[in-house]
């Protein structure tokens, strides 16, 4: 249990207490005392905590609720552990605690390190986490980027709270968009000798398949001698393996590795479409009609049924979907999470009526719809790639302004919300750069500590300082932030909010820049010094713990 957590738990139990005290002396008539819940207020003038228990409580026992809060106060007002209590507003109880809880907080970060706000909601369950899963046929682009950061920040946040994740890739090499691939590479690559043969109406016209082509004429010079149908065959299963290795690498350099990378082609060749047809029909959930076979989905709230086999004998991409998702659950997962594009929400009602049909409930499977996001340079929209003449690609964007950057633009804003990503604020080294302030807070106390290295000063042990000289009003706000990682961590996994993380980095970089501003470390008094330089290499700590959690480097030098 986190500090702050325990303050919080030790607190209402306190409350507790002080109501049953006024029971047994017959000031209050006997009542279930409901949950005490206790709140940090956004106002630092309000105290530590705050509770609304007395205007919860207020109408049950017959008192107003600011004399309700004022006799819980006078009862708790003498305890060793509180400073102040105070009576706010029509009956809030504010409370001032002593400093001995802030000094929890620096042992904590201390003894835990990068392990610092790790928690157990999660308990181990089994979950796995896709996204990004674009269409093997062209390189990452800024849509698959955000994805490919938000996805890669959560299963680290999931992760740090007990889950035990595993993030996958799902390759779709088996549609109709493969073929049209296929047919793409061939005529780039027939063009090099004859500029005039035809390219395809729907082909993909990018500049990346006239390179693949050039690789194709130099890597297999046995190409030419195939008849056309092998050509195009050739075309299509060379052609995606080379995409999909060159999307792996454009996401290595992302700081994204996906511990599996699934391929639709293996659900045909396991002949699971098929076998999750027999598996649903055997359960009642198919009918026939106008020729085709349906999926009574409406019986588990979708919108209308879903076709699974269409009348000309075809699968219908619903069936595929449905057969790996049922490939996931039989690999041991219990929990599903999908994070798909804006165009995607039709696809919540079908999949989870289709989990429920497998024998799971309906909350098994999650799907997060992730917004859209403009590229802005001098507040003028982008739209071309120099590349890709369509999109622009997610190693353009790296190149441009950088990984670190990049990442903390994706994850700074939450998934409904559209971005406007401004590449030209992402490019710069300023305080105006939230990443940028943000390394550059670690890299100052890493200065700090370099400097003190040379000095023969060496950090002390957190239980070997004086922390009652650490009264700075400053000092104070870092440690209570410091102190409140662990509930962030477990909140931004709950409503799956990765950018609560981004948030919480900047304004514990925003402290600490003041605190840097305003006081001294280096050159004080022994005790004062000591004291200062261990709690500049906690935040120092969380910093690079928050940065590791977006896959962000927590650079010594800028």
């Amino acid at each position: 249990m986190s500090v702050l957590a325990r303050q919080r738990q030790e607190l209402a139990a306190l409350i507790r207490s002080a109501l049953g005290q006024l029971m047994a002396r017959d000031e209050l008539p006997p009542v279930n005392i409901p949950e005490v819940t206790l709140e940090i207020p956004k106002d630092k003038a309000h105290g530590d905590f705050a509770s609304n228990i007395a205007l919860v409580l207020a109408k049950q026992v017959g008192m107003k609720p600011r004399d309700l809060a004022g006799k819980i106060a006078g009862i708790l007002s003498t305890h060793q552990y509180i400073e102040k209590v105070e009576v706010a507003g029509p009956g809030f109880i504010n409370f001032f605690l002593t400093k001995q809880w802030l000094y929890q907080v620096l042992q904590a970060v201390e003894a835990q390190g990068q392990d610092y706000g790790i928690a157990d909601c999660g308990q181990g369950e089994r979950l796995l986490l896709e996204f990004v899963s674009a269409n093997p046929v062209g390189p990452m682009n800024v849509v698959n980027a955000r994805a490919a950061a938000v996805g890669d920040t959560l299963a680290r946040i999931l992760a740090a709270v007990g889950y035990q994740v595993a993030t996958e890739y799902y390759v779709n090499d088996a549609g109709v968009q493969t073929e049209v691939f296929g047919r793409s590479l061939l005529a780039r690559y027939r063009q090099l000798d004859d500029p005039s043969y035809p390219f395809p109406e729907d082909g993909y016209p990018g500049e990346y398949v006239v390179e693949l082509a050039k690789r194709l004429q130099a890597e297999a010079p046995g190409f030419g001698q195939m008849d056309e149908a092998a050509q195009l065959e050739f075309c299509r299963k060379w052609g995606i393996d080379q995409m999909i290795e060159w999307q792996k690498n454009d996401l290595l350099n992302f700081n994204v590795k996906f511990d599996c990378w699934f391929r639709e082609q293996e659900l045909h060749e396991a002949n699971a479409l098929e076998s999750i047809i027999q598996l649903l029909n055997s359960r009642g959930f198919l009918y026939e009609q106008e020729g085709a076979l349906w999926f009574h989905s409406t019986a588990f709230g979708d919108d209308k049924d879903r076709v699974i086999v269409k009348s000309d004998g075809n699968y219908t991409y619903v069936t595929a979907d449905i057969a790996y998702h049922h490939n996931k659950l039989q690999r041991g997962f219990t929990k599903l999470i999908d994070i798909l594009g804006p165009d995607h929400h039709g696809y919540i009602g079908r999949m989870k009526a289709a989990v429920q049909a497998l024998g799971c409930p309906e909350d098994t499977l999650e799907i997060l719809i992730l917004q859209y996001v403009a590229l802005l340079r001098e507040g003028k929209p982008v739209k071309m790639s120099k590349r890709a003449g369509e999109f622009v690609t997610l190693e353009e964007l790296v190149s441009e302004v950088g990984r670190d950057a990049a990442r903390y633009f994706f994850v700074m804003r939450s998934l409904d919300s559209h971005l406007d990503f401004d590449l030209t604020l992402a490019a710069q080294q300023s305080n105006e750069n939230p990443v940028y302030y943000i390394q550059y807070a670690h890299a100052r106390i890493s200065s700090i500590m370099g400097q003190a290295e040379q000095q023969g000063i060496h950090v002390k042990p957190v239980a070997e300082i004086d922390w009652q000289v650490l009264d700075h009003e400053l000092e104070i706000d870092l440690i209570k932030k410091m102190a409140e990682l662990p509930e962030e961590l477990v909140e931004a996994a709950k409503e799956r909010a990765p950018h609560r993380i981004a948030r919480y980095a900047l304004e514990l970089a925003s402290i600490f820049h003041s605190y840097y501003t305003h006081c001294h470390v280096l050159g004080e008094q022994e005790k004062i010094r000591d004291a200062r330089l261990a709690l500049v290499e906690c935040v120092r700590t969380v910093l690079r713990r928050v940065l590791g959690l977006m896959g962000i480097s927590a650079p010594e030098r800028m």
